[in-house]
């Protein structure tokens, strides 16, 4: 893509993206290392352990912003940073992007004091090849550390086919781990579901992957769903390295209430969660995602933060 604009950039986590001309396994580390050198020693340390004198950073998930971030990549960072955001994580469309143009990402993310330490995936990012060797790449110059798949590939199905997901993502870890990368899952209210006895689609997965491998939290889903997010957190200790504050209240989007609440107004314990999230889950950072509000993506972001902030003052 141009680094004009993401304008013609897909806005949904859903689409996979039509790539071929994968190459064997074997030839992933030749295919990456030589270029990558660089941007590694660039990007910044490994996040440290939590720990209760510790600032957890607060970041946004660019989803919230992708109307801005479709028309303008550069002015919307700039916007973000200026609201006061730290940290941003960039959805799927981002794998669009030519090498070129995402060190000129980086380079004003640099400039703006912006860090990125995840992003979101679809499938082709965790497929052995040159895919996997362009995700690898364009995240070591971002600086992100953490590959997280989005939403599962099509055909996922039962719990044989959520172990064989596992399986895949496991193997993922693996082929990361030379690169400083690893990789993560982030959850819908539909991974909630049993599908083995009591098992839910988010136990299998968990059960299916090494503890290095990232349970990405989005708490809004899961309590759509009725799941318990505090249960969930301390059965997956140091698992949880980062959470989506997303929150979430009974009713319709008409009444503004569902996703469309901003962080505060809706039924989440945040208190509970956070405790939880820092004392065992391994919280490494927060970011906020908004699918929609009564305010501009902007202001929503905005004022999102601003709740989070007199939230964290009184905890």
């Amino acid at each position: 893509m141009p680094p004009a604009s993401l304008a013609h950039a897909d806005l949904s986590r859903r689409k996979f993206l039509a790539l071929s001309g994968a190459v064997p396994a074997a030839l992933l580390a030749q295919s990456v290392t030589s270029r990558a050198l660089a941007a590694t020693a660039a990007a910044p340390a490994a996040l440290a352990t939590p720990g209760p004198a510790r600032k957890i950073p607060i970041g946004l998930e660019l989803y919230s912003v992708r109307a801005a971030l479709a028309r303008d990549l550069p002015g919307t960072l700039r916007e973000v940073a200026k609201i006061g955001y730290g940290l941003v994580e960039f959805y799927a469309p981002y794998y669009d992007w030519t090498i070129p143009y995402a060190k000129e990402v980086r380079t004003l993310m640099d400039d703006l004091g912006v860090r990125c330490y995840s992003t979101h995936n679809h499938i082709e990012s965790f497929t052995p090849g040159t895919t996997m060797a362009k995700a690898i790449e364009l995240n070591q110059i971002l600086g992100a550390k953490i590959l997280v798949l989005a939403t599962a590939p099509n055909g996922t199905n039962g719990a044989e086919g959520w172990k064989r997901l596992g399986a895949t993502l496991t193997a993922t870890v693996e082929m990361l781990r030379p690169h400083g990368l690893t990789a993560g899952f982030h959850n819908h209210q539909t991974e909630w579901v049993k599908i083995d006895g009591d098992l839910r689609i988010m136990d299998v997965l968990a059960a299916n992957t090494p503890k290095e491998f990232v349970l990405q939290f989005d708490v809004g889903t899961c309590l759509e769903a009725g799941a318990d997010p505090i249960a969930w957190i301390k059965a997956n200790p140091g698992r949880i390295r980062s959470v989506h504050l997303k929150d979430w209240a009974p009713g319709t989007p008409a009444q503004e209430k569902g996703y469309r609440v901003l962080f505060g107004e809706g039924v989440s314990p945040w208190k509970e969660i956070c405790a939880a999230a820092e004392s065992v889950g391994g919280v490494e950072y927060y970011l906020m995602e908004q699918e929609g509000s009564r305010f501009s993506e902007f202001e929503t972001a905005q004022n999102c933060l601003a709740s989070w902030k007199a939230f964290r003052e009184k905890t």
